[in-house]
């Protein structure tokens, strides 16, 4: 049976990352994203340090889909080098994990 991952990113805006995450849940490569807006970042790119407010968004799919969500990530993102980590969780309630399975194979309601 497949195992349940996580994806952090971040975006931009609000806009972009529900667009970006509503496209994956209807590719059926994740099941659901999350998108906590108003977060702020500090952060060094090319010799300097920036500041800025971005979206955090938290992917939820399956651990056999990775390659994939990771190239339809990196194809959609809007930034040169977006931040894209997978976590895999050590456990998942059983029903959780039923429901990742089935909205990422196509076979859900």
């Amino acid at each position: 049976m497949d195992r349940p991952l996580l994806v952090y990113t971040t975006f931009p805006d609000v806009d972009i990352a529900l667009s970006t995450g509503e496209a994956l849940v209807r590719d059926r490569l994740v099941a659901c994203v999350n998108v906590l807006p108003g977060m702020q970042s500090v952060y060094g790119w090319k010799g300097s340090i920036e500041r800025g407010q971005e979206a955090v968004a938290i992917l939820k799919t399956v651990k056999g889909l990775q390659d994939q969500v990771h190239r339809a990530l990196k194809e959609r993102h809007p930034y040169e080098t977006p931040i894209i980590l997978f976590i895999e969780p050590t456990g998942a309630d059983a029903a959780t994990l039923e429901w990742l399975i089935a909205e990422t194979s196509g076979t859900g309601t």
